[in-house]
């Protein structure tokens, strides 16, 4: 071991990583000359690597721990959330790709202003600028909880390290190093996943058939209840939280829209969509069972355990544990890799997207519409730099005052939970106006807080909590928005007429 708390194999593969990620910005960094190719990498990125890059963004670090945790203390009944990739996939491929295609805007909200005026554009463009920033922050804080006792660094230098890293490439390439990161990180991150799910069931005395058999007996393989109550996380209602949120991040999320701008055809679009899906649907199974083999190793084998308390109170430690104490030398610099690359790729995508929105639906917008292309590239370099400074700041502040960045988080998710009905309400109303969507968002707002937020009122007031489980504040609020805004335009249409 050196004095990094690495021994000197996992770290040379660690350093190999990340210089290579610096590397790739330097390389991509000295063919961007505009704005155009920083934002759309010209249009010329094969599909295979547009879908790595969007499966890449979909598999943050918090699903490289979380969902482990979610199977070592309950079960796989999140998967329900990604059994709706695939429908989730169809739509997009089928409806939303050739919509943004034939806009040609590299903005995923500027057509929202040609359909309910400027106020809905800049609306939604806040929205994701303020949900991606909590969401950097939350990224960076927890990769680097992960990591401080992997490598021994402390926590600020490890959210310092990857972000900076991160910051570096990003403002470099622009949107081609962020995506061919991104190809290189899903590599990264599904060997480090393969490698840890394998390993488990071979250090398993008595092998797979012995961790099926105990999983099996604690029911570790079920999919949750398949009752029709809508007040707990059944399959039914992570199924439809899944299916609302897959076809958000299709439908409406810059990071993902925003690479169907980047990839050389419509066809090419279509296919990255179904790649991501389908690699994210055995991954996100890849990560349950590496909870559940963790659950039977120290079911069987509870001498193996030798962190504070039981490893049963504290589930999102398990992994992390094991990643600590369970790895031969050679494989903790891959795994420590595969959690940078997962975080990275989703650091990345949010950096640019908001850089993107900033130049497109700000300053263009409202500044100066004839910017130069000189011009318009130092905007998205400087707003580059700032977001990535930000997401940094708001990480780094996390570590004193994680309470109220969480309900900040909470706040942000509540106003961009109207996006996707405001969206939908453009595409479905034809003859909605600006009046109709107005009153369609705030009432979905309103909804959404309610549902969101009313679980934490006082006992006293229990009478006035949602009885429908938080993840239904989506699905909800998109379908309030929806109906208000159409009743709303029919009522107009009726007077009219």
């Amino acid at each position: 071991m050196n004095e990094t708390g690495l021994p000197a194999a996992d770290l040379v593969v660690l350093v190999l990583y990340l210089a290579g990620m610096l590397g790739l910005g330097f390389g991509i960094g000295r063919r961007v000359t505009g704005s155009d190719h920083f934002m759309r990498a010209g249009g010329r990125v094969p599909g295979w690597a547009v879908g790595l890059s969007i499966f890449g963004t979909y598999v943050s670090s918090i699903s490289f721990l979380a969902l482990p945790g979610k199977a070592v203390a309950e079960n796989w009944n999140a998967l329900a959330f990604s059994l709706s990739l695939p429908l989730a996939a169809w739509v997009a491929s089928r409806w939303f790709v050739p919509f943004y295609r034939r806009e040609g805007d590299v903005s995923a909200y500027h057509h929202l202003e040609k359909r309910f005026g400027p106020w809905a554009r800049s609306y939604a463009a806040i929205c994701y600028i303020l949900t991606q920033l909590a969401r950097m922050g939350t990224i960076l804080y927890l990769v680097a909880l992960a990591l401080a006792p992997l490598t021994g660094w402390n926590v600020p230098l490890l959210i310092l390290l990857t972000g900076l890293i991160t910051l570096v490439y990003a403002w470099l390439g622009g949107i081609e190093a962020v995506v061919w990161a991104d190809v290189i990180q899903s590599v990264v991150l599904l060997l480090g996943a393969v490698a840890c799910a394998v390993l488990l069931v071979v250090q398993l005395p008595g092998g797979p058939a012995e961790m099926i058999r105990v999983a099996a007996e604690h029911d570790k393989f079920s999919l949750g209840s398949f009752s029709f109550t809508l007040s707990e996380p059944t399959f039914w209602v992570v199924l439809l939280y899944g299916l609302f949120i897959n076809l958000q991040n299709f439908g409406i999320d810059q990071n993902y829209v925003q690479r169907y701008a980047v990839a050389e055809s419509e066809g090419a679009a279509r296919r990255s969509v179904w790649l991501s899906a389908w690699l994210y649907l055995p991954t996100s199974a890849l990560f349950l069972w590496i909870g559940t083999a963790l659950f039977v190793r120290y079911t069987v084998q509870p001498e193996l355990w030798t962190g504070e308390g039981s490893w049963m109170e504290r589930p999102d430690t398990v992994f992390p544990h094991f990643l600590r104490t369970g790895l031969p030398t050679g494989l903790t610099g891959l795994v420590v890799a595969a959690l940078f690359a997962a975080a990275q790729s989703t650091l990345s995508s949010s950096i640019n997207g908001c850089a993107t929105l900033t130049l497109v639906d700000g300053y263009r917008r409202y500044l100066r519409p004839q910017a130069s292309e000189r011009e318009s590239l130092r905007v998205l370099r400087g707003a580059t730099l700032v977001y990535g400074l930000a997401g940094i700041g708001v990480a780094l502040a996390m570590i004193r005052v994680r309470t109220a960045l969480d309900a900040w988080w909470e706040l942000a998710s509540v106003f961009s939970g109207g996006m996707l009905g405001l969206f939908l309400l453009g595409q479905i109303a034809r003859g909605a106006r600006a009046a109709a969507a107005v009153s369609g968002v705030l009432a979905g707002v309103v909804v959404i807080a309610w549902m969101s937020l009313s679980r934490q009122l006082p006992e006293s007031w229990s009478g006035w909590r949602s009885p429908l489980h938080p993840f239904l504040a989506v699905v909800v609020g998109t379908l309030t928005i929806l109906c208000v805004g159409l009743l709303c335009s029919r009522r107009r249409h009726g007077g009219d007429g």
